[in-house]
């Protein structure tokens, strides 16, 4: 009887190890599972770790097309494509260029809003531009010798609301690439280094042209003026009017010192960074 009894206290022991044994490893290959599961989840790719092929379009007036520049690298949009193959995120650049020389703001609205350049906007994963130069060079040849601050304050108000269209019909097809927007520089400052009623006008145009950068949630404004405030380093063409080569080398670095500012990671949404 007491053999028995024993037997049957061995057999219920045995039994109970191996439940709990069962239920522990049960327990255990659950915690890996869930283990994997949420490490699964809580991986996400980099964006950055696939570099991908970009397109960069170049919008505007002559100093987006390159004039000037004598080693014809084209200007500093072309420096900066060549920059851009270097970021993390880029394998290679696609420029396409779409200013031209002497375009003012009214003519590349024009341009935009005839769908001529449509695809080009739709594909961009960064846009550049300039315009303005040629609205105040349109006052100025007007008379030159009776320049008054008001015809650039009345003509400043139109140029503003010019702008903000050109940006809204921009984002209508492309709401997310972007947007680069170099200020204005004063020509004349290679004539006299004293300060003038231009240096003034010039200052509210690029105010202007800031403002409505910033009231675009993907925009980096980039000013220049410093860059070309008078002629001391030799950076401007023999038309002195245009940059030289080294004039757009140092625009194309202040790009580049702007867009860290900015914040390239932010306006590319993690898909570029230096």
């Amino acid at each position: 009887m007491k053999k028995q009894l024993i037997l049957v206290i061995l057999v219920s022991i045995f039994i109970l190890t191996g439940c709990q044994f069962d239920q522990t490893n049960q327990a255990s290959q659950m915690d890996l599972t869930t283990r994997q599961s949420l490490k699964m989840e809580s991986f996400t790719l980099n964006n950055m770790f696939i570099s991908e092929e970009k397109i960069l379009v170049g919008l505007g007036d002559s100093l987006t097309q390159g004039v000037g520049d004598e080693r014809k690298m084209g200007g500093y949009l072309g420096r900066f494509a060549t920059e851009m193959e270097s970021f993390q995120g880029v394998s290679k650049i696609d420029l396409w260029n779409e200013a031209k020389r002497g375009r003012r703001s009214d003519q590349l609205l024009k341009q935009i809003q005839s769908g001529e350049i449509n695809d080009s906007l739709k594909k961009a994963d960064v846009i550049v531009m300039t315009i303005g130069g040629n609205d105040i060079m349109r006052i100025v040849k007007q008379d030159l010798f009776k320049l008054r601050v008001d015809a650039f304050q009345n003509e400043l108000l139109l140029f503003a609301k010019r702008y903000g269209e050109i940006l809204i019909e921009i984002r209508k097809l492309n709401p997310d690439a972007p947007l680069i927007i170099l200020g204005l520089y004063n020509p004349f400052s290679i004539v006299t280094d004293e300060a003038n009623e231009f240096d003034q006008i010039l200052a509210n145009w690029n105010n202007t042209i800031n403002n409505v950068a910033y009231s675009d949630f993907n925009s980096c404004f980039v000013p220049v003026n410093d860059l070309f405030n008078s002629n001391s380093k030799m950076v401007y063409h023999t038309d002195f009017f245009h940059p030289n080569s080294k004039g757009y080398e140092q625009m194309t670095d202040r790009v580049l010192e702007s867009l860290k500012s900015c914040g390239l990671k932010q306006l590319t949404k993690g898909e570029m960074d230096f």
